[in-house]
């Protein structure tokens, strides 16, 4: 064969193999891009996928009615972090808070009974895609039989005595107990281990094991707005209170002496003669708790069950410096009457009496909360009839805890 021949050949193959490639070229760019019109030229958008934008999702479906107001509201993104959330009704906002990741919001409040919501929530994902969501919902409609509302003792900024148990109680019995319980505290500087103790349906208690160290500062929480109290119940509007525990004041007494032994802080201030409950009125024995105080208060013997027409009637409109210790009607307090017998004899109908002087400096130097230890009597103190929790074994106290 000749040069001018092979090189012929050559140039022939060369062509061959250029028309291959192009025949490959133009398969891989059709499967990549599709079929091209006239004039079309692929860019770098159409050469791959654009970016997933964000999905954002709230736990309550748009337009829901009747929702729960215990719920607790939540928004999710995914693919994405939220930029923003907002959330309320016509009188107020729901506040919320971020997770650390971005990806979860989550109400601190849970809802108000027949409110219509607004949650507006705005994500951004990959390369600055946006995904804006809003939901409106509406709560259940309560009415005052199906909501309770707590009150708490002792009041906010209350300097109150070592034996004051934390008090709550709600207007509307409460049938799940543990819902309710777990929605409330009792945080103490110093800390103090305590337990909740229910009364009934409609009282719980916290006491700390033993009495409170004085000086100690407590904050009280109860966080029930919302919360299903059972029973088609719900808990409405929170409760916080801080309150101070003041000087150890226990005050000793002792039926078959006559005698109350004062001490503040461990220190033995004095000792008063005094007179309990005759025969027939015998004042209990245990451990009672001053629950409140008044400087001068009319005693009717009819208000505790004695009748005006019996021989141990009384009705005494002025009585000083009275401090009750049970909700059935025992009291310390002056009485000027019985001085006579104050340190030899029980003479009252259940009270604790000694002199004008001795009352006034007691009343002075006590409040709310204070500790009055009674030995002495047959008698014993109900654990309900007062300030009572003191009378009741630890280990059974926190047995009636609902947790």
């Amino acid at each position: 064969m000749t040069n001018s021949a092979r090189s012929l050949r050559a140039r022939g193959a060369a062509l061959v193999a250029a028309l291959a490639l192009l025949g490959l070229a133009g398969c891989d760019a059709s499967a990549g891009i599709g079929a091209l019109g006239p004039g079309d030229e692929p860019s770098v958008a159409e050469t791959s996928a654009a970016p997933a934008a964000p999905v954002v999702r709230t736990n309550i479906a748009r337009g829901a009615t009747d929702v729960p107001v215990s719920t607790l509201v939540t928004v999710g993104a995914k693919r994405g972090s939220l930029t923003k959330v907002t959330a309320g009704y016509a009188d107020g906002e729901l506040p919320g808070s971020l997770s650390q990741d971005g990806t979860t919001w989550t109400a601190e409040d849970r809802l108000e009974p027949g409110q219509t919501y607004t949650v507006t929530a705005v994500a951004r994902g990959a390369e600055g895609t946006r995904t804006r969501r809003t939901t409106s919902f509406t709560t259940q409609a309560l009415t005052l039989d199906q909501q309770t509302y707590p009150s708490v003792a002792p009041l906010d900024g209350e300097t109150v005595g070592v034996g004051m148990p934390v008090i709550v109680t709600f207007d509307v019995a409460v049938t799940d107990r543990a819902s309710i319980e777990q929605h409330l505290s009792v945080t103490s500087t110093p800390a103090q281990a305590g337990s909740w103790h229910w009364i009934s349906d409609n009282e719980v208690h916290w006491r700390p094991r033993t009495y409170w160290q004085a000086g100690t500062q407590v904050h009280v929480e109860a966080d029930v707005n919302g919360v299903d109290a059972g029973g088609g119940i719900y808990g409405q509007e929170d409760r916080v209170v801080d309150f101070t525990v003041g000087d150890a004041h226990v005050y000793k007494v002792d039926a078959r002496t006559h005698q109350m032994k004062v001490f503040s802080n461990g220190d033995l201030l004095r000792t008063i003669p005094i007179t309990t409950g005759k025969a027939g009125f015998t004042t209990r024995s245990g451990t009672k708790v001053i629950i409140e105080k008044f400087a001068e208060k009319r005693m009717n013997s009819e208000t505790v069950g004695i009748p005006a027409d019996s021989a141990e009637a009384y009705d005494i409109d002025d009585v000083k410096w009275a401090m009750r210790l049970t909700y059935s009607g025992e009291f310390i307090h002056a009485a000027p009457w019985s001085v006579g017998s104050q340190g030899y004899a029980n003479v009252s109908h259940g009270c604790t009496g000694m002199s004008t002087e001795n009352a006034g400096w007691l009343y002075a130097m006590s409040r709310r909360g204070d500790v009055v230890e009674y030995t002495g009597t047959d008698r014993p103190m109900e654990p309900t009839n007062g300030y009572g929790d003191w009378n009741i074994d630890y280990r059974d106290y926190k047995a009636d805890s609902a947790l």
